[in-house]
């Protein structure tokens, strides 16, 4: 399925670990740089921005293909303007092919296929279901799922993590009011069944390219959980998909249930990503934590904004003094201290690399046997035969 060289894959794991070394102080630079040079690898780019001046570049080379092809069509008049969508995803898809045939990953002008195609297949179902928004959602997440498949795009899963929420909304919609009711705690469910699905096969993952797809979701399960019983997020969706009027006075079914919920997640979160010392867990914590202190303020002003925001961060900045005052002689653990080594994998054999780097070897290529055969007497006398 995938359509990448599974060895240039595990090269590129390989060198983001020496990167990761060579930050942590384990090797110098010119050993990550002869390691770089013995190891192939994919048509890449690191550098953020200029991923996106090239993803504007695929995206104009993009546009000029569909609109030669829209030149070509316009003779059809009605007929190509059903199906010009359904093109245009093609043309995606066959662009993102040829990329990745030619080794382009993550570079730019493959993310502009990617994702173009994946957005003209949602448009083309749009236009033919006339906005049937479940059908749209999920060719949307099929396609944008394929595409995490095949190229291991993990912008193209984190639309299909969207498009299948999106799915599990519309389709409880399909049953009325009972479905726009349930619909808090059917998400609840649904991301805490995912988030330990992807949690356990996080665990007993044997190959690391699947390693930040399944961490994207695994975080995108965190945050859909929390949001899933906010109170804000329901009481509003209940006035918006519901018609509910809440009278002063008056409230949302459940509202302690909802209440305590937003109040007590974050709190778990934080526990859970100190003891686990779960980065990515850590600041989602921190993220609800504020959600959290809005969405209570939201509907009840206990003292005027400046007021709230000094007091605010009076208590953030003696909680940040202790902790660092507490935690920075700490050498093990929960510490104040920079990590070495802060994108660390148990996947990831360092040794191999330091050994690559040292001799120059390609991990992946077996030693030749040594020419010298101990089995008999035939080189110097040094076998278990009788002859010289």
């Amino acid at each position: 399925m995938i359509v990448h060289d599974k060895n240039l894959l595990d090269n590129e794991a390989l060198l983001e670990e020496a990167n990761s070394l060579q930050s942590g102080g384990f090797i110098s630079k010119e050993q990550n740089n002869l390691i770089k040079k013995e190891l192939p690898a994919f048509r890449s780019q690191g550098n953020i921005l200029v991923r996106f001046g090239f993803f504007l570049l695929g995206s104009f080379l993009y546009s000029s293909i569909c609109g030669a092809f829209s030149l070509i069509g316009m003779a059809g008049e009605d007929f190509y303007f059903k199906i010009c969508c359904y093109i245009f995803a093609a043309v995606g898809f066959g662009g993102a092919e040829l990329l990745a045939n030619q080794n382009y990953r993550n570079h730019g002008l493959d993310d502009a296929f990617i994702l173009g195609a994946i957005l003209n297949l949602g448009f083309a179902v749009a236009f033919t279901t006339d906005g049937y928004e479940l059908v749209i959602a999920v060719f949307v997440a099929v396609a944008s799922f394929f595409m995490y498949r095949r190229y291991l795009h993990i912008m193209a899963l984190a639309v299909f993590c969207l498009a299948s929420s999106a799915i599990l909304f519309y389709g409880l919609f399909e049953f009325g009011a009972i479905g726009k009711t349930i619909l808090p705690f059917v998400t609840m469910l649904f991301s805490a069944v995912f988030y330990f699905f992807t949690k356990k096969t996080i665990h007993n993952l044997t190959e690391i390219y699947y390693y930040n797809g399944l961490l994207l979701v695994n975080s995108f399960c965190l945050i859909l959980f929390y949001l899933s019983c906010n109170y804000l997020v329901v009481r509003e969706l209940s006035v918006l998909l519901l018609g509910n009027e809440i009278l002063p006075g008056t409230d949302i079914p459940f509202a302690v249930f909802f209440y305590a919920f937003t109040l007590i997640v974050p709190i778990v979160y934080l526990v859970q990503a100190l003891k686990t010392k779960d980065r990515i867990m850590l600041w989602i914590s921190f993220l609800a934590i504020g959600f959290s202190i809005y969405t209570i303020r939201f509907y009840y002003s206990v003292l005027p904004i400046e007021v709230a925001l000094t007091l605010g961060g009076a208590i953030l900045f003696a909680i940040a003094y202790f902790s660092i005052k507490k935690l920075k002689e700490k050498d093990s653990g929960l510490t104040f201290r920079p990590d070495r080594i802060n994108n660390s994998s148990a996947f990831l054999n360092a040794e191999a690399l330091i050994v690559a780097s040292t001799f120059g070897l390609k991990p992946e290529v077996k030693p030749q046997s040594s020419p010298m055969d101990f089995g008999g007497g035939g080189f110097s006398g040094g076998g278990s035969g009788g002859s010289f």
